[in-house]
């Protein structure tokens, strides 16, 4: 009876750890399905890097750093010269004085016409005291936005950005409508650009493919323009929604150079590509509406 016993409680403490070892086992896969998503650091006016390498920062309203745009001479004046400044501060207004590299340059500064006509891409140099200095000009009198793109060590990617007022003659302003055709010929390059959707919130592709322009040959050999086969610049139309894009495949050489973005609501949007080929930057815009 003893023995009888004895066999059964065995049996019981067996079923028992096989059990027990099979939830274990179930539990071991928990926790690995991981979603790479990007976010947006709420500290800072913009962030986003994703698991392609792209690059977004869209313009939001400044929390915790602020930057302070000022020309030496008071006055802009068109076709002419001009010292531009721009202070980084806190929202203390303690100066920011330690940046990092944002694609080989600490600072972006694109400046654009109010009607968008007008596109610049340039880089301040870092002075001191969370100051960049740059000498810039204008070619007609009128409002332009400033936006400056950088990361504070440590923190995410900014943009904070000003309108500005250019003095002297104006020029008619130029209607913002979207292209029939995506297909521009710049400096000897025909550039056809296509994307994956054109509905806002959708994670969308952006495909620039590039050829000569008179042979229609594909153009492989794209040259590293700050440290990227490429860089794009979007902008709403009226110039509140901002986001820089790098490439999916920074080492890409064309003809095609892909981007990712979202376009964060329906309307109308300005894109300019950036690109480097035998030594020269050339600049390729394109209108889009997206629904």
């Amino acid at each position: 009876m003893k023995r009888k016993m004895m066999l059964i409680l065995t049996g019981i403490l067996v079923l028992g750890l096989l059990s027990a070892c099979g939830t274990t086992k179930e539990n071991d896969h928990s926790g690995h399905n991981v979603t790479n998503q990007n976010h947006e650091n709420s500290a800072s006016p913009s962030a986003g890097h994703g698991e392609h390498g792209d690059h977004d920062t869209k313009e939001q309203p400044a929390d915790s750093l602020k930057a302070s745009f000022s020309f030496v001479s008071g006055t802009v004046i068109a076709n002419g010269k001009s010292d531009l400044d721009i202070q980084i501060s806190d929202s203390d207004g303690n100066t920011v004085n330690e940046f990092e590299l944002n694609h080989e340059k600490l600072m972006h500064l694109i400046v654009v016409s109010k009607d968008l006509s007008y596109f610049n891409h340039i880089h301040p140099e870092y002075d001191s005291n969370g100051k960049f200095a740059i000498e810039t000009s204008f070619p007609n009198g009128g409002e332009y936005k400033v936006f400056s793109d950088f990361i504070p060590k440590g923190g995410a990617s900014t943009t904070l950005s000003e309108w500005v007022k250019v003095e002297g003659e104006e020029k008619a302003q130029e209607l913002i409508e979207a292209d029939a055709k995506l297909v521009k010929v710049v400096d000897g390059k025909e550039v056809e650009l296509t994307l994956s959707s054109t509905k806002a919130n959708d994670e969308i592709t952006l495909t620039f493919n590039i050829l000569d322009a008179q042979t229609k040959k594909e153009i492989s050999d794209l040259e590293q323009y700050l440290g990227a086969v490429g860089h794009v610049v979007i902008l709403s139309d009226d110039a509140e929604q901002y986001l820089h894009v790098h490439p999916m495949h920074e080492k890409a050489t064309g003809p095609k150079a892909e981007f990712m973005t979202s376009f964060p609501k329906s309307g109308t949007y300005k894109i300019w590509g950036q690109f480097q080929h035998q030594g020269e930057v050339f600049t390729v815009p394109f209108v889009v509406d997206i629904k």
